[in-house]
């Protein structure tokens, strides 16, 4: 099977789905590391965790999913064509990855996974959970 959107964010085409897997795992190990570390410098913080959300939500459709996950992937990789710590651009390139991502699948995002982003960063939760 050939997975959908491959390209230099999603990767190049690998039919067992390695690829996806290995950079769903990666966001799933690294995304709350790196919003922990930036949550107060990114005001896209509260999209970025819905996104998560959503790319996790087995309910959203397999190429919604791979494109947020290579998006959330952009985020959480230590190197990208701005660093982070360039107060003021370093995440000006991840949070244009990220909001081009969210326009083109806005509609995918469900008001349940704009909740538990919410919840997530007013208590300070984080992980796998689903919404």
């Amino acid at each position: 099977m050939v997975r959908p959107l491959d390209g230099e964010i999603l990767g190049k085409d690998d039919p067992t789905g390695r690829d996806h897997d290995a950079r769903a795992e990666r966001v799933r190990r690294d995304f709350w590391k790196v919003l922990r570390r930036s949550a107060k410098r990114i005001p896209f913080a509260e999209d970025a965790v819905a996104a998560y959300y959503c790319a996790f939500d087995t309910a959203t459709p397999f190429r919604v999913r791979a494109m947020l996950i290579g998006a959330l992937a952009y985020f959480v990789m230590p190197v990208d064509a701005v660093p982070d710590f360039l107060v003021g651009l370093g995440f000006a390139d991840d949070a244009t990855v990220l909001m081009t991502a969210l326009t083109m699948l806005g509609a995918h995002l469900k008001p349940h996974h704009r909740e538990a982003a919410r919840r997530a960063l007013a208590g300070g939760e984080e992980g796998p959970a689903r919404p």
